[in-house]
């Protein structure tokens, strides 16, 4: 599918939509330094379906939006130290800064008000975003991400150290056994991909975009954002909280932590469910997210 560009709180954001302009908006978020396409095409269609103007896009620092390259690589190990000792970090941009991003996109698309569905990081800008800009969040989806709290259960350390050493100036085929490695650590043991269907996604984000750079300022992001606790205090939008049972990054503790913490919020765990958005489980997932925002409209 061709992409569209437009500009937004002054960098060129990367989007495509499915649907008809004047059905309500859903503004699709995704996570750490992951493409729009990691939404799947059948999943933005399936939910186009149900009346709904669905918008993708790649955030700031990766696939085809404005990079960032004239701010310098963070240092991800002093910035994990820095936090540990609860001192401010200095990062190029935070969490708050995507969350423009993605109210400057909705205004440059005349779109008033959406419904924000955030994966991962992009469940953490879409909490930002409902925390903050209430008038323009109708409803919100929280997959897989948490609320930052530091006694929350932490990524397994088999998952945050190979993470943590994620190659920069590698060979392509040691790039791929890196991803490879990558998604069959996080993935949902439930609903694993083939190996030649796990190639093809990664290949598929690799052709579009691969820039790494982009990750690590990610990362520092995230970290510099600290807890959300008192924000989804403040989160007035109808809650759908999504996660999976298995997730080894995101454990699914921050997932009932974020609906604990917002008023009203509906918990949907899944059993089986890791951190990815496996085909199996599309089906219920544009269940589950259409009929919380029928409910809304």
């Amino acid at each position: 599918m061709t992409h569209k560009t437009l500009q937004a709180n002054g960098i060129e954001l990367a989007y495509d939509e499915f649907g008809e302009v004047g059905q309500p908006a859903v503004l699709l978020i995704m996570g750490l330094g992951t493409q729009m396409i990691a939404w799947p095409e059948p999943f933005c269609q399936a939910l186009a379906q149900h009346g709904l103007r669905v918008i993708r896009f790649d955030n700031r620092d990766v696939g085809l939006s404005s990079k960032m390259d004239t701010h310098p690589v963070p240092n991800i190990a002093k910035l994990a130290v820095l936090s540990r000792l609860n001192r401010k970090i200095q990062v190029p941009y935070t969490l708050h800064t995507m969350a423009e991003d993605a109210t400057a996109l909705m205004d440059a698309l005349d779109i008033d008000a959406a419904h924000i569905v955030g994966a991962s990081m992009g469940g953490m800008i879409a909490q930002l975003l409902a925390a903050h800009s209430p008038y323009r969040v109708r409803s919100l989806t929280s997959i897989m991400s948490t609320t930052g709290r530091r006694s929350l259960p932490q990524a397994q350390s088999k998952v945050f150290l190979h993470m943590a050493r994620r190659p920069r100036n590698a060979s392509p085929e040691a790039l791929m056994r890196y991803s490879m490695r990558t998604w069959r650590l996080i993935g949902s043991p439930a609903y694993q991909p083939t190996d030649d269907e796990l190639r093809e996604k990664i290949l598929a984000g690799y052709e579009r975009c691969y820039y790494p750079d982009g990750y690590t300022r990610h990362m520092a992001a995230i970290m510099a954002g600290g807890d959300r606790v008192s924000d989804l205090a403040k989160v007035m939008a109808p809650t759908l909280v999504i996660h999976g049972k298995q997730d080894p990054l995101v454990p699914v503790e921050g997932g009932i932590d974020t609906a604990n913490l917002i008023s009203g919020a509906k918990l949907e765990i899944i059993d089986g469910m890791g951190h990815d958005l496996p085909k199996q489980l599309l089906p219920r997932f544009v269940d589950l997210i259409s009929s919380h925002i029928k409910k809304t409209i």
